[in-house]
């Protein structure tokens, strides 16, 4: 396919920062944007994996904490509702609540329902993000999960707590958010540099490591992110 026609398929803005970066080759360019298409397509079956065993890591650790296994439905009503979650805008000065988690999980039996699906916990957990997960361990909602959620982790390392998980999450879930939208990776500002992609690469590996050592062992035979970067890298 010619240039001018791949550029006309996924608009020059979004090519023109790939052509811009490889000073102006055109057959360099094709190469970078296809290239950070497949160290994106290398990570999603990392990615799967590491919210499935999140998910139920921290699913475990509430059913416990509550007794309930099924908390995630009947603490709408409990700590998704705390008084603890109002605080006062900034900018408007009004009352607010976080309903976050609440809404998310209302948001997923609505769905539930309108495939005519029998609405259970199982299902609802399915259904949540990454976001969710991520915002258990912000401090309001952590405070009142009395740690719980951190307990999935066997093999955290020393120095780490609820902060640096929250931000390790969080980095990976917004590195997703682009992976998804099909946004560059591979840049630092205007230079090509594949140093986020080994950040996150290597923070996947740690969170299944801190859950299970065996689990980096499991996802070795899945993971091709190393290789697709050090092939992306021949492009510099």
């Amino acid at each position: 396919m010619k240039y001018k026609d791949i550029r006309k398929h996924l608009s020059a803005p979004r090519l023109n920062r790939y052509h811009d970066a490889v000073g102006q080759s055109k057959p360099k360019a094709v190469r970078l944007y296809k290239t950070n298409l497949r160290i994106a397509q290398a990570y999603h079956p990392l990615l799967g994996v590491l919210e499935v065993v999140i998910r139920n890591g921290i699913n475990n650790q509430l059913s416990a904490l509550f007794a309930d296994p099924d908390w995630i439905i009947n603490e709408k009503a409990g700590f998704m509702n705390d008084p603890s979650l109002t605080y006062t805008h900034k900018r408007t000065g009004r009352r607010k609540k976080n309903t976050y988690l609440k809404s998310s999980v209302e948001k997923a039996e609505r769905r539930i329902r309108k495939t005519g699906a029998v609405v259970t916990s199982g299902k609802v957990i399915a259904e949540q993000s990454l976001g969710f997960w991520t915002s258990l361990f912000e401090v309001h909602h952590y405070k009142l999960l009395k740690g719980s959620p951190i307990k999935m982790f066997i093999n955290l390392p020393t120095g780490f707590g609820r902060k640096e998980v929250h931000n390790v999450f969080e980095e990976i879930r917004l590195f997703r958010n682009r992976i998804n939208h099909n946004e560059p990776i591979c840049f630092d500002a205007n230079n090509i540099d594949f140093s986020h992609c080994e950040f996150i690469h290597e923070s996947i590996l740690n969170i299944f490591e801190w859950i299970d050592p065996n689990l980096k062992t499991w996802v070795n035979d899945i993971d091709s992110v190393e290789v697709k970067i050090r092939n992306g890298k021949t492009i510099l």
